[in-house]
């Protein structure tokens, strides 16, 4: 028997679906396939690593460069970079716009990041308001928001969110020393506030497929901080009763919605704040930790590669 034949059967006897089939029949024929997701997260992480090492370039041989060489060296490439953008972006539209080049995503992507990092070395060597970083994160991310919707880029989006977060306080760095409850309040806060925001703006037909990045951002905030109440906070049963409430919101709209991303979050914040609390109150040894771990993490790869072969991506 072939292997398309034996595609063919399996496909009968429901083993593989359709879609799968036919995906399998083409490799087997040596079909060319798309790697265009893989390479435009490739891409992008070019990008962030060249930023990188330009901070750290700058960082390290500042007294050596001078403030001129290297003020100038970050304004042609935020100028250059902008200048590409504006000048071949078409005309503005509420619906999707694809990109005018092929490396237009990635040239606004750079101009954004390097804008972060001229800021920065702006307020660390002439100090323009005072170490006030609260108000340069509010410009940015206000900046980053038009440059999103102007320029239709998710990623971009992405930034003005995170940099929305840093304006309420939610910087990584603060997480392990700052987990306490005005914190928390101020988490639950930002994700309220994005997650209607972009509902609204989604209603509003305003690029109505900017939800998800809203969505994402939001769940993943909303879990950190509700797992910070269950790991820091005096009432853990209150925040665990929340916790699993979250997993359960988030499974059903990942499945409703056929988003996995959202099944996701649910199984493994779940999983973590349920093992948190069955380990402090019932399991010492760490014979006996190690075995629930190796037993349970299994049963949850398992679970995961069964919803993502029965939902997998949205169609």
């Amino acid at each position: 028997m072939t292997i398309l034949a034996r595609l063919e059967l399996w496909k009968e006897q429901g083993a593989i679906s359709a879609e799968q089939q036919a995906h399998l029949a083409s490799l087997s024929r040596s079909e060319p396939f798309s790697l265009s997701l893989e390479l435009n997260l490739l891409l992008y992480a070019g990008v962030m690593a060249f930023v990188a090492g330009l901070g750290w370039t700058i960082s390290t041989w500042s007294q050596q460069l001078g403030d001129v060489l290297i003020l100038a060296v970050l304004s042609i490439l935020l100028a250059a970079s902008f200048w590409y953008c504006f000048s071949r972006a078409p005309v503005w539209s509420a619906a999707e716009t694809p990109a005018p080049t092929s490396v237009f995503d990635y040239i606004l992507y750079l101009g954004s990041l390097v804008w972060c990092v001229e800021l920065a070395y702006l307020e660390d060597r002439f100090h323009l308001l005072s170490g006030q970083w609260d108000l340069y994160l509010l410009a940015t991310a206000l900046f980053f928001f038009f440059l999103a919707y102007r320029f239709d880029n998710r990623f971009v989006l992405s930034l003005a969110l995170s940099s929305l977060a840093g304006w309420f306080g939610l910087t990584i760095s603060h997480w392990p020393s700052h987990q306490d409850a005005a914190y928390r309040q101020y988490a639950l806060l930002y994700c309220l506030l994005i997650a209607v925001t972009g509902a609204a703006l989604q209603r509003l037909q305003l690029k109505p497929h900017f939800l998800n990045t809203y969505l994402n951002i939001a769940a993943n905030v909303l879990f950190w901080a509700i797992l910070s109440g269950v790991f820091d906070s005096d009432d853990r049963g209150l925040w665990l009763t929340g916790l699993l409430a979250a997993c359960a919101a988030s499974l059903a709209w990942g499945l409703a919605r056929r988003q996995f991303a959202f099944v996701a979050y649910a199984a493994v914040y779940g999983y973590v704040g349920v093992s948190y609390m069955l380990l402090r109150n019932n399991i010492s040894d760490g014979t006996s930790i190690l075995a629930y771990f190796v037993v349970t993490a299994i049963a949850m790869v398992v679970m995961l590669v069964l919803v993502a072969r029965r939902f997998g991506r949205p169609e």
